[in-house]
């Protein structure tokens, strides 16, 4: 046992920040969960009115100042947010860390669409006078600025990278992170996702010309996934950003682990740019579960992806279906009935909220689920209320995206006596 814990190829979760809907720490994001809480409100957008959306309300001023706000942006904000919390949470001396050796791998699914946007509203009062152009667009607008924004704010040196993947985002910061540690380019990565999504008009009027913008008289019950009144997406912003490190690191330290990632997969469908494909899916799945060198019998719980659209509903549960079968002790349940799809940062907190179950081994519920689809009727989805279970070792993490990006992050405890925060 020794030597696997002086494994450097193996990655743990030593801290975590996070903001959502329904919660800005990991410890009220749980609660939520459990009790049912969601965070969909109404919305209002430009040109549109009023919208349902998963609206954050963290502390925008706790590690920035007003100035440093005003030039930067929304996700920017988020990201910031993030992993100052992560970093606050992971125990580590700052003032001593290289920060050199720390890479920032942030997934977006998309980013600078909310100042484009407001830049040309601002000109359109000018009879489209470019002069009156921000000179601070440029910056806000490439594609690494979230990323790009914790470095300004940690005063981090190492690399960064703000990974586009749609909504596989979140497992892709992860995935990035665990391979640059692996290849000792850093010895510290903070990771995960984020979405500044809701602050776009462009999203929502998307959606709806495709009639999957959802619609409830009920905010809260608004996004209902594998139910067959379902009637499209909520659209939400979030971030969820951790520290990673190798494992002999982290015990070196005395660090508190959260758990390992032990397996990962990503792969393409190639078959369309919005439908997905069950297939691939399984085949993303099974790599994982092979890379972590486990069968699908040793995971206990199941994240799914599932957006509450009538296709990526149905072929998720397929590949679910096909690769885990009916077997009972499984429990697969879904983030984005509570707050809706936070898109690059939706798989990085679907995940971050399934972790506190190594201690409490409920598995939170999927919430307006009032009738299953008969095509999604797998027995193992926890439906209204959290789900106990006997076991809980494994949790594997579905995020799925447009132009068939596949992602799949496998997690596993670390018992106490190792550094496992969790009993």
């Amino acid at each position: 046992m020794q030597d696997s814990l002086n494994n450097p190829e193996r990655i743990v979760i030593t801290g975590v920040g996070l903001t959502a809907p329904n919660g800005d720490s990991l410890d009220d994001f749980r609660a939520a969960l459990l009790d049912g809480r969601s965070g969909v409100v109404p919305f209002d957008t430009r040109y549109i009115g009023d919208v349902l959306a998963g609206v954050c309300n963290f502390d925008e001023f706790r590690y920035q100042k007003r100035k440093e706000r005003r030039r930067g942006t929304r996700a920017g904000s988020v990201s910031i947010y993030c992993a100052n919390e992560a970093v606050r949470d992971s125990g580590l001396d700052w003032e001593q860390v290289d920060r050199s050796r720390v890479g920032v791998y942030v997934g977006t699914t998309e980013h600078g669409n909310v100042e484009t946007e407001n830049e040309i509203f601002e000109i359109s009062k000018f009879d489209y006078d470019t002069s009156v152009w921000s000179h601070h667009h440029n910056p806000r607008t490439v594609a690494n600025n979230p990323a790009g924004e914790v470095t300004l704010n940690l005063k981090i040196t190492g690399p960064h990278l703000a990974i586009g993947a749609a909504c596989a985002a979140g497992n892709a910061g992860f995935i990035q992170a665990v391979q640059m540690l692996r290849l000792r380019e850093v010895d510290l990565a903070i990771a995960g996702g984020v979405s500044e999504s809701i602050h776009t008009f462009g999203i929502f009027a998307s959606f709806a010309s495709q009639g999957a913008l959802a619609r409830h008289d009920d905010p809260t019950k608004a996004c209902r996934p594998f139910d067959v009144n379902r009637n499209g997406i909520v659209v939400a912003e979030g971030g969820a950003l951790c520290t990673l490190e190798r494992l002999p690191d982290a015990l070196a330290r005395g660090a508190k682990i959260y758990g390992e990632i032990i397996g990962y997969a990503m792969n393409s469908d190639a078959s369309d740019f919005v439908l997905p494909l069950a297939s691939r899916q399984a085949e993303c799945i099974r790599l994982a579960l092979d890379r972590a060198q486990i069968s699908a019998e040793d995971v206990d719980i199941v994240s799914s992806h599932a957006t509450a659209t009538e296709q990526g509903d149905i072929e998720e549960c397929e590949a679910l279906r096909e690769v885990f079968g009916d077997r009972s002790s499984l429990a697969i349940n879904n983030t984005k009935s509570f707050i809706g799809h936070a898109m690059g940062a939706a798989g990085a907190l679907e995940l971050l909220g399934n972790l506190p179950a190594f201690q409490d081994r409920q598995a939170h519920a999927t919430i307006n689920l009032d009738e299953q689809d008969e095509r999604c009727d797998l027995p193992q989805i926890v439906a209204n209320y959290p789900r106990r279970l006997e076991r809980v070792e494994t949790i594997l993490n579905n995020s799925f995206g447009m132009l068939g990006i596949n992602s799949v992050l496998i997690v596993r405890k670390i018992p106490p006596e190792h550094g496992g925060v969790y009993e």
